[in-house]
């Protein structure tokens, strides 16, 4: 049975997360109260249903589960948000997923039910300022407030040589849990220290950003 998830509020973010998730085998539900946002997704989604989010009725007018996935979209309307992540919290949904335009907005949502708040501008500010800091990452993924998973395109020093030869967790406290090629996409999961790394693969490495910037 496929993942069902609920997106409310159609505007640019909420309109291409629909788009990206339906093209990934989802089944996705498109609601808005903007008659020419629902027609524009029609095609891109599940269902595209005509209705406000902040009707306390919603939830049972479009028959959203306590183990769908939704997805909450409002722009900066703190209000509407705030509305319709407390009616989900009250019908218990499992996953709720906020858009929020700041970390104040952020803070109200996950105190009336947003299981995940999501802040566009900053998270795309982070990732370019990390890029100038770290030309060699090309993607990256926190595991707590110290560690966190890096994908970085390994520098020129370390092609033709071997895991074990580089000394990455004695030289910079870092540990390569994957070794992605790019052509094929094929995954090579903790390559022994043997492997020697070679042009046009990418390594998966766990480590401190601090220690990831002495490599870059």
């Amino acid at each position: 049975m496929k993942k069902r998830i609920f997106v409310i509020g159609l505007g640019i973010f909420g309109s291409n997360i629909v788009k990206e998730l339906y093209a990934g085998g989802f089944e996705v539900i498109a609601i808005d109260k903007d008659k020419n946002a629902v027609q524009n997704i029609r095609d891109h989604a599940t269902k595209a249903i005509f209705a406000d989010g902040t009707d306390r009725e919603i939830v049972d007018k479009v028959g959203i589960q306590q183990e769908d996935t939704v997805i909450v979209s409002f722009g900066e309307d703190l209000a509407a948000s705030t509305l319709i992540t407390l009616n989900l919290a009250q019908h218990k949904i499992k996953t709720i997923i906020v858009k929020a335009p700041n970390e104040e907005h952020k803070t109200i949502l996950e105190k009336v039910g947003a299981t995940q708040v999501i802040i566009p501008e900053m998270e795309i500010a982070l990732k370019v300022a990390r890029g100038i800091i770290s030309p060699n990452v090309l993607d990256f993924l926190p595991l707590s407030e110290d560690y966190t998973i890096f994908e970085l395109a390994p520098p020129e020093s370390f092609l033709g040589k071997s895991i074990g030869e580089l000394q990455l967790r004695t030289r910079f406290h870092i540990e390569v849990i994957a070794v992605r090629e790019l052509i094929s996409d094929q995954f090579i999961i903790v390559p022994p220290a043997d492997f020697v790394i070679k042009d046009g693969e990418v390594l998966l490495v766990v480590g401190k950003e601090a220690d990831i910037q002495r490599i870059s």
